[in-house]
């Protein structure tokens, strides 16, 4: 039976502080959680009643079974994640300061292994198969992880849903991409790398600043149709907080605003929003229906500490939807 959605690209441990408004040299106790942009977009989905499945790798130490061990709890398929020895399991850190300062420590080092797949390891039939396939900017940052991306798109070739979520993240773009040393902006390296991704998808997704790393583009609707000119039939454009923009290639568009939240935790409210994302598609419904799900289901995860575990159940995003507020 072929999978409802497979993603491919990044898994970490998440070690988020459980003091709130605290510096982390001043933090004295964290929680543990499953993390990575599309493990969780693969989590997220498999809250809403779908089977999901994701393709990264990890290291081969006690983090990396602990990601096993989560994903199961989760119900998500992980016969795709395999180890990488000499290499350890990536650990975020980040801080909390709501309701919009979240930021972010990677540890990578030496390289993640998440970057680390391999083309010819891919199994290119369950990716063709599966009827959404997700994959993220991170997985185009470094080699063979890029191979391994492109390789996955060209097969499945627009076959059922691709979406590519734009996941633009600077500090993982060394611009070895190029041999001109006059190119200082990653934005030079990635951009060839995200137009070629967009010829084989469907669905792109970013906000304005990944939108624009992927067209050139920074306004909302120039940047919604450039990326329809690239090559995909749906561009969703987040622009905080003005909401969501959704435009597809039949000439329709919904604008949506975000659902008022009490922000906690910004982290994981975007995955929240693909994994919803995702749901609607597969259920077809209608451009504004589809947005304010996906809304619904970041502002949820957004009032939350956790990411991964923070997923919420259709049940969740209704009762949100129906009080015009996440409570």
């Amino acid at each position: 039976m072929a999978y409802d959605l497979i993603t491919m690209g990044r898994i970490g441990v998440d070690l988020y502080p459980l003091q709130t408004g605290v510096p982390l040299p001043q933090v004295t106790s964290f929680g543990k959680f499953l993390g990575g942009s599309a493990t969780n977009v693969a989590v997220a989905a498999a809250r809403l009643g779908r089977r999901t499945a994701v393709i990264t790798r990890t290291g081969d130490d006690p983090f990396g079974a602990y990601l096993h061990e989560a994903l199961q709890g989760f119900g998500v398929d992980d016969r795709w994640v395999t180890p990488v020895a000499g290499l350890p399991t990536p650990v975020t850190f980040c801080e909390i300061f709501p309701p919009d300062d979240f930021p972010l420590y990677f540890y990578r080092q030496p390289k993640a292994p998440d970057l680390e797949m391999d083309a010819h390891e891919l199994d290119l039939d369950a990716i063709r198969d599966t009827r959404i396939f997700w994959v993220t900017g991170t997985g185009l940052s470094e080699e063979p992880s890029r191979t391994a991306t492109l390789a996955a798109l060209a097969h499945r070739a627009k076959a059922g849903t691709t979406v590519f979520d734009l996941d633009w993240r600077p500090m993982f773009w060394k611009d070895t991409a190029w041999k001109d040393t006059a190119r200082q902006d990653p934005a030079d390296s990635a951009r060839p790398f995200y137009k070629e991704a967009l010829r084989h998808t469907t669905v792109a997704v970013g906000n304005l600043d990944e939108v624009e790393v992927a067209t050139g583009v920074r306004e909302p609707q120039a940047a919604a149709q450039a990326l329809l000119d690239a090559g995909v039939e749906l561009a969703v454009v987040k622009q905080g907080p003005k909401g969501v923009l959704a435009v597809n290639s039949k000439g329709e568009s919904a604008e949506v605003p975000p659902l008022p939240v009490s922000v906690l935790n910004g982290l994981g409210a975007g995955d929240a929003f693909g994994g919803s994302l995702c749901h609607g598609l597969l259920e077809g419904w209608d451009l504004e229906t589809i947005m304010r799900h996906a809304n619904a289901a970041g502002a949820i995860v957004a009032s939350r500490l956790e990411c991964s575990s923070a997923m919420p159940t259709a049940d969740e995003i209704e009762a949100a939807l129906k009080a015009g507020a996440v409570l």
